[in-house]
């Protein structure tokens, strides 16, 4: 008897609470029921029909959806003759869907037959039951839960189907070659990993792009750091004077759009630019430097703008956490004889670092994929011979832009995606983790 319900209520939703002498609760968990067949009956074309595949093909939302992330189609679209046909793309879409929306109600099946099980324990034992105290306590005790739920769906379908999708997608063989509905697009496994590394030209390029990207992050974010530092420490020096003013006007880089910047500054380092000119007119340099067109120049190119955009931030930051160094440290160092670079390096810079730490790592994250600087400044350029499809200022991120809408190698460019996002959440998530202020928390 004590197993009834909750088999009853496996097989019709809600049962085993009716025979619990639940009414209420009984009534809402076969409404969920009735959602999720009256979507399948609802979206059904009916199960029959001459092509193959058609029982899953004319199927309801979650059969066909099912089956469309399993086949990913049968029937390609030769002409437009072909009224019947399958786009692979969009069923994969369709069943990533399904599949999201079937574990949602898995989940309230699951806590219908538990419910029922738990139920009737406690009637068992002699414990009153009641459906309406039931769900006054599940609001009492779960409203955060509840609260947030409405968000966390909002996220799964805006931020986790994409992020799922295009992760599917390296399993594909989706490019140029196949693209739906003239074409079916297959599954292929492991097949575009092993091709980045097995052909000579992708596994080069790869590589190359990689260290760049690891180079570029790295001293790029420690660059405008550094100076951003440097800047702050200047303006806490005794005896300037107009420090407000000062300030401002390093904020001006910070406070101005980013792509304004970085237009202007790459018509100040074209070869016929201003820079150019001006150096020459002055005899600093004979010849104009191709500050756009030189792999090296560009490259230095790309660290001055980054430090120019960047170290406002970083000033700004650490002006902040410096006015909240206590100054009973520094006269207690001057006591003991420290002179001004020993009370920096003693107190200052550890005092800032362990304050900063998250913010540098997220600085590294986002160099590692901005994508911005590398587009507008340079578009990747100049072009390399020795890379595939790649420029020699190009990072990952703007490789896989490129993969995209130029050459359309979709599955390539998801696989380099997954390679990112394992590569930046390895190492930020284990540098995190070592930072005090994460310790602390």
């Amino acid at each position: 008897m004590k197993y009834i319900p909750a088999f009853c209520s496996a097989i019709i939703w809600g049962s085993g609470q009716l025979i619990n002498k639940q009414k209420i609760k009984a009534l809402v968990f076969f409404l969920f029921q009735a959602v999720l067949v009256g979507i399948e009956l609802g979206t059904s074309s009916g199960f029959s029909g001459p092509e193959p595949g058609a029982f899953f093909r004319n199927g309801g939302f979650f059969v066909r959806g099912l089956w469309g992330l399993v086949t990913l189609g049968t029937i390609a679209r030769t002409d437009s003759s072909v009224k019947v046909y399958d786009h692979s793309i969009m069923l994969m879409l369709a069943g990533i869907i399904s599949v999201v929306v079937l574990l949602v109600f898995a989940f309230i099946w699951i806590w219908n037959i538990i419910d029922a099980w738990q139920t009737r324990k406690k009637i068992n034992a002699g414990h009153p039951v009641d459906s309406i105290q039931y769900f006054k306590a599940l609001w009492e005790n779960s409203f955060e839960y509840i609260m947030i739920t409405p968000g966390l769906l909002l996220v799964v379908f805006i931020s986790i189907i994409p992020i799922v999708f295009s992760v599917l997608v390296a399993f594909t063989n989706y490019n140029m070659n196949n693209i739906p509905p003239r074409n079916l697009v297959q599954w292929r496994g492991f097949e575009t990993f092993i091709n980045v590394f097995r052909i000579p030209i992708w596994g080069t390029t790869f590589l190359k792009i990689l260290v760049w990207t690891v180079v570029w992050a790295f001293v790029a974010t420690f660059s405008s750091y550094v100076f951003g530092l440097f800047q702050a420490l200047l303006l806490r020096t005794k005896g300037i004077r107009f420090v407000k003013f000062w300030r401002g006007i390093f904020i001006l880089p910070w406070a101005v759009p980013g792509i304004v910047s970085m237009m202007i500054f790459r018509v100040m380092f074209n070869q016929e630019g201003a820079l150019n000119q001006i150096m020459l007119e002055s005899g600093l340099i004979k010849t104009a430097i191709p500050f756009l067109s030189d792999p090296t120049w560009a490259k230095v190119a790309l660290f001055i703008v980054n430090i120019w955009l960047a170290f406002p931030y970083f000033m700004a930051l650490i002006s902040g956490i410096m006015t909240t160094v206590p100054d009973e440290l520094y006269e207690a160092a001057q006591i003991d004889g420290a002179n001004t670079i020993q009370q920096f390096r003693s107190i200052t810079l550890p005092f800032v670092l362990a304050s900063t730490a998250p913010q540098i790592l997220m600085s590294l994250t986002f160099n590692f994929n901005n994508f911005n600087l590398i587009y507008f400044l340079t578009g990747g350029g100049p072009p390399s011979s020795t890379l595939q499809m790649a420029g020699s200022t190009d990072i990952l991120i703007s490789w896989i832009f490129k993969l995209t809408l130029d050459q359309r190698m979709y599955n390539y460019a998801a696989a380099m995606s997954i390679f990112i996002f394992v590569i930046v959440a390895s190492v930020s998530g284990w540098n995190l983790m070592r930072t005090r202020a994460f310790k602390e928390d």
